[in-house]
């Protein structure tokens, strides 16, 4: 993961999709950084949204959770709104919430964000990136209390937070085996590049001559 700052005034003109590793980011921040860029029309991925977290101790969030939870149309409560738990969805209509999202240009923006927990296959290889306006080590003071978002998700009624870790530890062991095995290719290619490398002196010469190198 690098840790980059996340242009937010683009022009929205680039096919590749943003990903951003949402750990240790502020869930209102954050979103903010993402409907900016939506709206500028770039694309967006956001990884592991079960570990953003939320300024506050993890009691009051719980119960301004619960207050929200009872928020219904006594008519038909089928009607909305509708109260998701996932933290990817929590996530999700928090960025909703800041787009124009009843209008063509806000539904375009919001069909270019996807947000995951953990991190999927496609972009476990890829270069995720942080928005450090956003991080909670710099926006919030220190000794302030916070809460993680998995938990707060998984106390009122998401079911998935043991098969999200046991995923992630999977990921996580994989990816320090591939990179084991990657520097191990490294070491021998260069151990064949040594031994060869008298062989080849006259011939790379000849290369260099035609100002290849």
């Amino acid at each position: 993961m690098v840790s980059t700052q996340v242009n937010v005034n683009s022009k929205g003109l680039g096919h590749k999709a943003i990903l951003i590793d949402a750990k240790g980011h502020l869930l209102g921040r954050l979103a903010t950084v993402v409907a900016k860029l939506l709206l500028n029309g770039d694309k967006v991925v956001v990884v592991r949204c079960e570990q953003l977290n939320i300024s506050g101790n993890f009691f009051r969030n719980k119960l301004k959770f619960m207050s929200f939870l009872r928020k219904r149309c006594n008519v038909n409560p089928a009607r909305g709104p509708f109260h998701f738990r996932a933290p990817s969805r929590i996530f999700w209509r928090t960025v909703r919430g800041m787009l124009p999202h009843k209008t063509v240009r806000g539904k375009d923006a919001l069909r270019k964000l996807k947000s995951y927990e953990g991190i999927p296959e496609p972009y476990s290889a890829k270069k995720r990136l942080v928005v450090p306006g956003a991080l909670r080590v710099i926006c919030l003071k220190p000794g302030r209390k916070f809460c993680h978002v998995g938990r707060l998700s998984n106390e009122v009624g998401w079911k998935y937070q043991r098969v999200v870790r046991a995923v992630e530890t999977k990921r996580k062991v994989n990816e320090v085996l591939s990179i084991k095995k990657r520097d191990k290719v490294r070491k021998l290619t260069a151990q064949a590049s040594e031994k060869v490398a008298k062989q080849v002196k006259p011939f790379t010469a000849i290369i260099n001559s035609y100002g290849y190198k």
